[in-house]
């Protein structure tokens, strides 16, 4: 569709797009144009199939060019998400998780709502072929899903995110906005994910060396449970720091340390 108007300023800003592994240059290209549609700038690509730079990713993108030249590689999802402080994770079918799920609507107005208070976020979108692990959902606060067929609930990667950047320019209308009220209290500065992460890794750690995890094939299961109750609470940063603290603390104990 034709008709961009080259002279009015660019939107930018806005929620974070991590794909998962992409492996068409031209999905990228066209999940690149679907951002730029509706503002969106922030690209980022864990470990693409086919490397990066990638020229059919720029063709395809209908010369979203300005998105494909800040794309930035990363080669985990952890380090992808490292400085966002709320992450939403795209899935298709449900999972065996206790993770709040949204739809987009919700979904794009929480997103909004953080950004605007300056709180990095961003949405993690998986494989065109099977989506996300379900480690990889492990690592987001809430799951977003999308209202489709349940009988032919498949949608492409570039579609995803053009439903997804949709819906985030859609919650920047004037339409349901609410009045800021006339004060609130002061917002603690909020943990990224870098900062979650390597608690969780200590706490898994701790716990793994005090034999919690038992019988040892339900390691994986009581991880993935622990983790996700653990991310739901929202820490901010000065929490974390303090439950690290915890932490070294009983391991001083456990090695015998004496006050």
């Amino acid at each position: 569709m034709a008709g961009t108007d080259r002279t009015l300023e660019s939107l930018a800003g806005g929620p974070a797009i991590v794909l998962v592994e992409p492996q068409l240059g031209e999905n990228i290209g066209m999940v690149a144009r679907a951002m730029a549609n509706f503002g969106l700038t922030d690209l980022r690509l864990v470990a693409p199939r086919d490397g990066w730079p990638n020229e059919k990713a720029r063709a395809a993108a209908s010369r979203a060019d300005h998105v494909i030249d800040g794309a930035r590689v990363f080669e985990t999802v952890r380090e992808a998400v490292a400085d966002l402080t709320w992450l939403l994770a795209t899935t298709a079918r449900p999972r065996d998780s206790l993770k709040p799920v949204r739809g987009p609507k919700s979904a794009s107005a929480e997103l909004r709502a953080r950004i605007a208070a300056g709180r990095p976020a961003g949405i993690l979108f998986g494989r065109e072929r099977f989506g996300l692990s379900n480690e990889e959902v492990g690592l987001a606060d809430e799951i977003v899903t999308f209202p489709v067929n349940p009988a032919f609930a498949s949608l492409n990667i570039a579609q995803a995110v053009l439903l997804m950047s949709y819906e985030w320019m859609q919650s920047g209308g004037e339409d349901g906005a609410e009045e800021a009220p006339r004060f609130a209290p002061p917002e603690a500065e909020p943990a990224d994910k870098g900062d979650l992460h390597r608690f969780l890794d200590h706490t898994e750690a701790l716990l793994d060396r005090l034999g919690y995890f038992r019988p040892p094939e339900r390691k994986v299961a009581l991880s993935e449970k622990l983790r996700t109750t653990l991310t739901k609470a929202n820490f901010n940063r000065m929490e974390v720091h303090a439950l690290h603290g915890v932490l070294r603390h009983v391991e001083f104990k456990l090695d015998g340390g004496q006050e």
